[in-house]
C-alpha cells in the first residue's frame, strides 16, 4: 500500500505516528448482522423495538432479545466514561450556532471529500453505482442524518438521530459481511468499512467540517471546540468506534494528530476518489444555486466550494483529489475575503452574549433541513432502520452516512 507523502501544507506539522489503529470491524454489530441473517424478522423486530424504546422500559419486549441484539443494546445504553448525561439533551451546541446554509455548503462536501480520499472507501462506492448518483444520494442522506443527530435530544434513546446513527453502524456491518463472505474471508486491502474508515467519517464532521467553515470566516471558541468533541464522542460511542481512537480527542489539535495517524496508514487518493469528489462538488453546486440567501450561480458555487475544500484539506491533499487551483476570474475569487469578513462580523454578534447565541441556535433549528437533490429518489431516507440481507447476486450500496 502506498501511504500519503508528507503533507507540510497542513496548519500544524504532523505528530509522530506511533499508536496502533485497530484493523478490525465492529464485533457487536457484525454479530447482529449474522443473527439477522440466521433468524430474520424475529431478530429485526427485537432490534427495532430495542432501539426505539430501550431494554429498561416495562413490557416493551415480548421476550428477551436474541444474544447479539442484547449485547449491542447493552453497549449502546451504557454510559461512556467521563460522559455528561445532559450532553444529548443540549444537542451539538457548536454546530447549531452555525448558519445551516454554510454548514451544508462547506462542511458536508469537505467531510465527504475527506471520507472519499480513502481509495478503499471510494472503490467500494464506485463499484456499487455511478459517482453522480452516489454523490447526490450521499449529500442528501448525510444532510438528513447530521440534522437529526445534532438537534437537542436527537441522540436520546429512540430519537431519530440515535436510530439513524445506529442504522449507519449496522449498514457498515452489512457491507463487511457482504465483502468478506459472512466473515469467512478478509480482503487483501484489510477489513472493509472497519474502524479506520469510520474514524475518517467521524473526523470529517468534527475537524474537517470546521476547517471548511474557517475558510469562510466561521470559527468557534475553545469552549465551543470542547463541547463539539464531547458531543461527537457520544456519536463515536453509538457508531462503535474503538475508544482508543476517539477518547483522547478533545480539541482540533488532538483531532489533527488522529488525522495524521490515519492518513499515514491510508493509500493515496485514486481515480475513484477524484471522481466521487468532483461529483459531490457538482451536485452541491447544482442543488444550492439560487438558494435563498445565497444568490450565486452554479459556476460561482462550484468555484467557491473548490476554494473552501483546498483551504480545509490543504493544497497537497487537494491536488491529489483533483481539486483545481484557484485562477483569477470573475466574482467568486474576489468574494472569498468579503464572505469571510461578513461571516466573522455576523459570528461576533451571534456569540456576543448568551441570549444572542441562544437566538442563533433557535434560528438554525427553525430553518428547513436539506431539500431534495435532483436524481435522488423520494423515500431514500429512513424508511427502515435495519439493514436487510441483500438478495444474491448483490451490489452493495454504502454511500456516505445513511440517514
Amino acid at each position: 500500500m502506498t501511504a500519503h507523502p508528507s503533507q507540510p501544507d497542513r496548519r500544524m506539522p504532523p505528530a509522530p505516528v506511533s499508536a496502533p489503529v485497530p484493523d478490525s470491524g465492529d464485533p457487536l454489530a457484525d454479530a447482529v448482522i449474522a443473527e439477522l441473517d440466521l433468524h430474520g424478522d424475529r431478530v429485526r423486530r427485537a432490534l427495532d423495538t430495542g432501539l426505539r424504546y430501550g431494554t429498561a422500559g416495562p413490557d416493551v419486549l415480548d421476550a428477551p432479545p436474541p444474544a447479539a441484539v442484547a449485547a449491542l443494546l447493552e453497549q449502546l445504553e451504557a454510559t461512556p466514561a467521563r460522559f455528561d448525561p445532559l450532553t444529548p439533551h443540549r444537542g451539538d451546541l457548536a454546530t447549531l450556532s452555525v448558519p445551516p446554509l454554510w454548514f451544508q455548503l462547506c462542511s458536508v462536501p469537505a467531510a465527504l471529500a475527506h471520507f472519499y480520499a480513502s481509495p478503499a472507501v471510494a472503490g467500494r462506492l464506485v463499484r456499487a453505482g455511478g459517482p453522480q448518483d452516489l454523490a447526490t444520494r450521499g449529500l442528501v442522506e448525510t444532510g438528513v442524518w447530521i440534522r437529526q443527530a445534532l438537534r437537542p435530544g436527537g441522540l436520546l434513546r429512540g430519537a431519530p438521530g440515535y436510530v439513524a446513527t445506529v442504522r449507519l453502524r449496522l449498514r457498515q456491518a452489512r457491507l463487511r459481511a457482504s465483502a468478506t463472505g459472512g466473515g469467512r474471508d478478509t480482503p487483501a486491502g484489510g477489513v472493509p468499512a472497519g474502524q479506520a474508515d469510520t474514524a475518517r467519517l467521524w473526523l470529517g464532521f468534527t475537524l474537517v467540517a470546521y476547517e471548511a467553515l474557517a475558510a469562510v470566516g466561521i470559527e468557534i471558541s475553545g469552549e465551543e471546540e470542547r463541547h463539539l468533541y464531547a458531543y461527537w464522542s457520544y456519536v463515536a460511542h453509538l457508531l462503535g468506534i474503538d475508544d482508543t481512537l476517539h477518547q483522547g480527542v478533545a480539541t482540533h489539535a488532538d483531532a489533527r494528530r488522529l488525522r495524521d495517524l490515519l492518513d499515514s496508514r491510508t493509500a493515496a487518493p485514486d481515480g475513484n476518489s477524484r471522481a466521487l469528489t468532483a461529483a459531490t462538488v457538482d451536485a452541491q453546486a447544482r442543488a444550492m444555486a439560487g438558494a435563498p440567501g445565497l444568490a450565486l450561480s452554479e459556476e460561482q458555487l462550484r468555484t467557491l466550494i473548490h476554494r473552501v475544500l483546498r483551504q480545509a484539506l490543504g493544497d497537497g491533499p487537494a491536488e491529489r483529489l483533483g481539486l483545481p487551483a484557484p485562477v483569477p476570474g470573475p466574482a467568486t475569487t474576489d468574494l472569498m475575503p468579503l464572505i469571510g469578513e461578513l461571516n466573522r462580523q455576523a459570528r461576533y454578534w451571534q456569540t456576543y452574549s448568551a441570549s444572542s447565541a441562544g437566538e442563533a441556535r433557535r434560528r438554525a433549528l427553525a430553518e428547513p433541513g436539506p431539500g431534495p437533490v435532483t436524481g435522488v429518489p423520494r423515500g431514500s431516507g429512513t424508511t427502515h432502520c435495519l439493514p436487510r440481507r441483500p438478495a444474491q447476486p448483490q451490489s452493495t450500496r454504502f454511500s456516505a452516512p445513511a440517514a
